[in-house]
């Protein structure tokens, strides 16, 4: 399967304590980049969160957007005071003030502010993160899912250029050996025009090098090897896109090649259009993952 790096997914969850939305947006990148958007509450799942990505996705920027709204009475906004830490934290506290001979009253609210001495309620807790990490395994796997549509797109687009460019270069194939006679033919007339002394050693000398120069033979066989290399790749599936992006500057390597040797319109036209159709294949390939 070929997958797109571009896709949205959106999941919603209503409960007897509140709702849960999941919005998750993905482009492409070079690498995978996860960047989450959670609620403090919500923010110990993250390595959870991050792995969870990790076993599906590859690469792409990955934005995901918790909003979490509780009702009045849900668990988490019940606030329990752990009774044990407070009691530690007051007879600290108080030793602190004897040891420095301060008379100073301890203030409740920065004993609040103490990590441990506010809890939430751990079931209700417990419950909530639960279904936050279900919610968003099912969007995770809408994503993937339209990932793998819309791939399958783009593959559809990618080989439709293929196809033209094999009949391109099949094309060029076949005029070449006319092109070369008719130069032949044109390189005769001029001398002749010239009133020069043909020496038919010298005019196949010249030929020979003028076949040299416009052997295109190597471009095209090249092109070609290309293009079964990247359908392999297309068919094979999976994480693909850094490969096929290299086999696209390679492919515009040789398209510059030709139109470099092109001693006719018809061939630099032909070059033109495969660079064109190179570039079209490229573009979609940046968004392959």
């Amino acid at each position: 399967m070929i997958y797109s790096m571009t896709a949205f997914a959106r999941q919603a969850a209503q409960q007897p304590w509140g709702t849960l939305v999941w919005e998750i947006r993905s482009v492409n990148h070079r690498y995978l980049e996860p960047v989450f958007k959670l609620p403090e509450t919500a923010r110990m799942l993250e390595p959870s969160l991050r792995d969870s990505i990790r076993k599906q996705l590859s690469r792409g920027k990955i934005e995901c957007s918790l909003r979490l709204q509780l009702n009045a009475a849900a668990g988490p906004s019940q606030l329990n005071i752990n009774d044990a830490v407070l009691k530690q934290l007051i007879a600290a506290g108080e030793h602190i003030q004897q040891h420095l001979q301060l008379h100073s009253p301890i203030n409740p609210i920065d004993l609040l502010k103490w990590p441990g001495v506010i809890t939430e309620h751990s079931e209700d807790t417990d419950t909530i993160n639960k279904q936050i990490l279900s919610l968003f395994q099912t969007a995770l796997t809408q994503l993937t899912d339209t990932r793998q549509r819309e791939g399958s797109e783009l593959r559809e687009h990618i080989e439709l250029r293929l196809n033209t460019i094999a009949d391109i270069t099949r094309a060029v194939r076949s005029q070449m050996p006319r092109i070369l006679q008719a130069q032949r033919h044109k390189l005769t007339e001029r001398l002749q025009e010239l009133k020069a002394e043909l020496n038919p050693e010298r005019v196949e000398q010249e030929m020979v090098m003028l076949a040299q120069k416009s052997d295109v033979d190597e471009e095209l066989d090249r092109l070609d090897t290309h293009l079964s290399e990247v359908r392999r790749v297309l068919q094979k599936g999976g994480v693909c896109g850094r490969r096929l992006d290299f086999l696209m500057q390679e492919l515009n390597r040789e398209a510059n090649t030709l139109s470099s040797k092109s001693i006719v319109s018809d061939t630099t036209q032909a070059a033109v259009e495969l660079k064109v159709l190179i570039e079209q294949m490229r573009e979609q390939i940046q968004n392959i993952e």
